[in-house]
């Protein structure tokens, strides 16, 4: 059973004197500095915490969560934690982690409840939009929300790869790796989808904006 309010601060006391305990100096060390080699931009799904899933500890990840792990090019939240991540943390590498079971994905193809007028959930309907052929074609339910979180996951890696912060470290020393991930819950196993710069195709890819462009052009 989840714990009451109250028993987290007792948790919270077990967890300092048995840090303490196996090292003294831990929490000054904590204190003094963070550099992790990971920003990780997740949803904000209680089951997609990014610590437990990966095994890193304290200090080793940066993280930004949303719902449904959207990287809004207008979004200054966002936008901030990137450019601090490689500018200031000097991050190695950007993952933006999805995962299948998705709320925000679901409610966004179903236009239902928060997905029917959410500005914020527009971005994963234009997704929607671009691959209609592909995901209609889909016709088990669950496999066809789990495409669009696949989709949703490829489409903010292509957004993180534009952003100005990022491209402008091209060709140098400091420009991370971004990968694109999605985590199955049912398995508990991640998955790289294999996107980003590692695999990104030498052909460039159009952006969501200019995709949706093209579909008003061809009415």
């Amino acid at each position: 059973m989840p714990l009451s309010y109250e028993e987290i601060f007792q948790e919270n006391e077990k967890w300092v004197a048995e840090k303490t305990k196996t090292d003294p100096q831990f929490f000054e060390r904590l204190a003094l500095n963070q550099t992790p080699d990971y920003l990780f931009i997740g949803c904000s799904d209680s089951r997609a915490d990014p610590d437990e899933i990966t095994g890193l500890g304290l200090g080793d990840i940066f993280v930004h969560r949303n719902i449904a792990n959207i990287v809004n090019p207008i979004d200054l939240n966002v936008a901030s934690v990137i450019q601090y991540a490689i500018e200031n943390l000097k991050v190695k590498h950007i993952i933006v982690c999805g995962h299948y079971g998705c709320g925000g994905i679901k409610a966004a193809m179903e236009e239902k409840g928060i997905g029917k007028n959410s500005p914020w959930l527009q971005i994963i309907k234009d997704i929607y939009r671009i691959h209609k052929k592909e995901l209609e074609r889909i016709k088990d339910e669950q496999k066809r929300y789990d495409r669009l979180a696949e989709l949703n996951v490829i489409e903010q890696v292509e957004n993180v790869m534009e952003m100005d912060c990022v491209e402008q470290l091209k060709g140098t020393k400091e420009y991370p790796g971004i990968h694109g991930w999605i985590f199955n819950m049912r398995t508990g196993r991640i998955i790289d989808l294999e996107v980003g710069t590692a695999q990104r195709s030498k052909k460039p890819k159009k952006s969501l904006v200019q995709r949706i462009f093209s579909l008003f052009r061809k009415k």
